[in-house]
């Protein structure tokens, strides 16, 4: 099912802009049979966990997007700065690109990639991906009127649904980026099928950009997600409003607190929510009422940060080769220009 956007946009820009729904009445009964069924799970488990996704209702999303700009989140300024560095350099190794993003979102370092081929005069044609149609028409509509010869193609579909029903490149070549450190939400197991998802999605020759946050100090870590204005707390604690929301819940967010850490021997932060109390919470969209002990945690996140020798030797064992890898001058992050070879 596809469409071209609605509402006031011009002629021009419907003509350079479709939209097209992979998540059918069909998935989205399977998807959302799935999600409760992850969420009985997960609060019925020991430790409780919650599947990451429950942080971006519109309230997560906002705060999210106020976490990005705190003086002690350095992950998103870093990665902007070395792709200010090193996309000329992108843009000139992979020629005429369609470029396929996954979580796309606001679409705000894919205009860092656009301005690149743009000035190099090259065709601009550009795959979205990301499971809220909303967020994608509009900056799909903003892209668009800074760009007048780009081409947009938007998907509203899982990553996984995506990939597997990509078509082929409508220029000689595909570049497939990940940015933004979201890998490292993945565990090893999942970092696996990620891989062979993408070397499937590519054609023999055909790119994908990596971005990675890398191992460090907890020194600079743990203050990268426990910031002194407590946003990211207000973004940690909301995720129970929304599945409050979701799930017709009574999480009382007073009575938890956040709690994140970096955990040195799995190199991964660990988010949690603590329970101050010894409490009853029932969610009765699912049928649940689960006990939860006082000081007892609910898993909310991992972000696992990367040394740069394994990751390339995982991307190689995908036939994913490295051709250049940037970092920034402290060694924070990095930016993987992978090509498929198999």
């Amino acid at each position: 099912m596809s469409n071209t956007a609605s509402g006031n946009t011009s002629p021009n820009l419907e003509n350079r802009l479709q939209i097209e729904q992979l998540l059918n009445a069909a998935t989205l009964s399977a998807s959302a049979l799935t999600e409760k069924s992850d969420v009985i799970s997960g609060l019925t488990q020991k430790p409780k966990s919650v599947q990451a996704r429950y942080f971006y209702d519109d309230d997560g999303s906002q705060l999210f997007e106020q976490i990005c700009d705190l003086p002690e989140y350095y992950l998103t300024r870093t990665e902007t700065a070395i792709l200010q560095e090193c996309v000329k350099s992108i843009a000139q190794i992979t020629g005429a690109c369609e470029l396929v993003e996954l979580g796309s979102g606001s679409s705000t370092k894919t205009r860092i990639l656009l301005d690149a081929y743009n000035q190099l005069n090259l065709p601009l044609h550009y795959v979205s991906i990301d499971v809220s149609a909303g967020i994608l028409e509009s900056s799909a509509k903003a892209l668009l009127a800074n760009y007048p010869s780009l081409q947009v193609h938007a998907l509203v579909s899982t990553y996984e649904l995506a990939l597997k029903q990509l078509k082929p490149a409508s220029l000689p070549n595909r570049l497939i980026c990940f940015i933004g450190s979201s890998l490292g939400n993945l565990n090893p197991q999942e970092c696996q099928v990620f891989f062979s998802q993408i070397t499937k999605a590519l054609q023999r020759g055909e790119y994908f950009l990596l971005g990675i946050d890398l191992h460090k100090s907890k020194n600079i870590l743990e203050p990268a997600y426990n910031d002194s204005q407590g946003v990211t707390a207000a973004f940690n604690l909301n995720m129970l409003n929304h599945l409050n929301q979701r799930f017709d819940g009574n999480f009382d967010l007073t009575q938890f607190e956040h709690l994140a850490f970096y955990n040195e021997t799995q190199r991964q932060i660990e988010m949690y929510l603590r329970s101050l109390r010894a409490q009853t919470v029932t969610l009765n969209a699912l049928d649940l009422t689960i006990e939860i002990a006082s000081d007892e945690t609910i898993l909310t996140e991992i972000s696992r940060k990367f040394d740069l020798n394994s990751i390339q030797q995982e991307l190689r064992s995908h036939g994913l080769k490295p051709m250049q890898v940037w970092t920034d001058a402290n060694q924070h992050f990095g930016v993987l220009l992978c090509r498929l070879l198999n």
